[in-house]
């Protein structure tokens, strides 16, 4: 099944979530997204087995604090400026982190911070340390960030003629990768497989992506299950730079 759903769409829903007492807005893309910014007790029982992927923009100088999460997520950084543990993130930046891989703190510059969280399945909650270490579980901690990749900003992909890949995450035994495609004018993208993960996020930096007839301008986020046939994507008229997530199988 492949999910999508357009810039436009997530605008016009876009909401506030406390977090610490500073206002973050979220915008839903594909599931849905938290409704709080921590998690509560009984959580889990809100689970509809969908993947959640959503776009943040985290106000200037405020602080996600260290924390985890049960479900394996992907966070894309796509605008603002800030840190992420000791590290420096600006757009474009990649980060994998596994189900109770602990990570942060996700500091805001002056400009604040947005990022995608691209989950494959359903999460109840952020769980901060140290308050909740009794809930970490060990054993299966991974991370992988990949910082400061160049987009084609100022580049003319219209003018492209030929289809360039760049590895962002290499590939692993269990399917976890991530690429960045670029394509010129209808060039048809050979993207990630979706059957040899478990699942992928695609999002469009450049350019427009066109699929089954539908056309997906800049920062849309379409999702495929591990069951869905190769999708036939393809740059629009503008060319196309096309972030692929994919996730390991379980």
């Amino acid at each position: 099944m492949l999910l999508a759903t357009s810039t436009e769409t997530a605008d016009a829903n876009a909401r506030v979530v406390d977090v610490h007492g500073q206002r973050y807005v979220l915008r839903g893309y594909i599931g849905a997204a938290p409704v709080r910014g921590t998690y509560v007790e009984g959580n889990e029982v809100n689970a509809n087995e969908l993947p959640q992927g959503f776009l943040v923009d985290q106000p200037p100088g405020s602080v996600t604090p260290p924390h985890f999460h049960e479900t394996e997520q992907y966070q894309v950084f796509v605008g603002g400026s800030g840190r992420l543990g000791k590290k420096t993130v600006l757009p474009l930046s990649v980060q994998f982190a596994g189900g109770h891989t602990p990570y942060g703190p996700i500091v805001a510059g002056d400009d604040g911070i947005r990022y995608y969280t691209l989950r494959h399945r359903w999460d109840p909650g952020a769980k901060y340390l140290p308050a909740m270490r009794d809930r970490f579980v060990r054993g299966r901690q991974r991370q992988r960030l990949a910082t400061n990749i160049p987009l084609g900003n100022g580049v003319d992909l219209s003018a492209c003629r030929a289809t360039t890949s760049e590895v962002l995450i290499a590939p692993e035994a269990d399917g976890l990768c991530a690429g960045l495609y670029r394509g010129g004018p209808g060039a048809s993208l050979p993207a990630l497989d979706p059957a040899d993960g478990g699942g992928q996020y695609y999002i469009v930096v450049n350019g427009t992506l066109e699929h089954a007839g539908e056309k997906w301008s800049r920062w849309s986020c379409l999702y495929a299950t591990r069951d869905e046939r190769l999708p036939s994507l393809t740059a629009g008229p503008e060319g196309l730079e096309l972030l692929v997530l994919r996730f390991p199988r379980d």
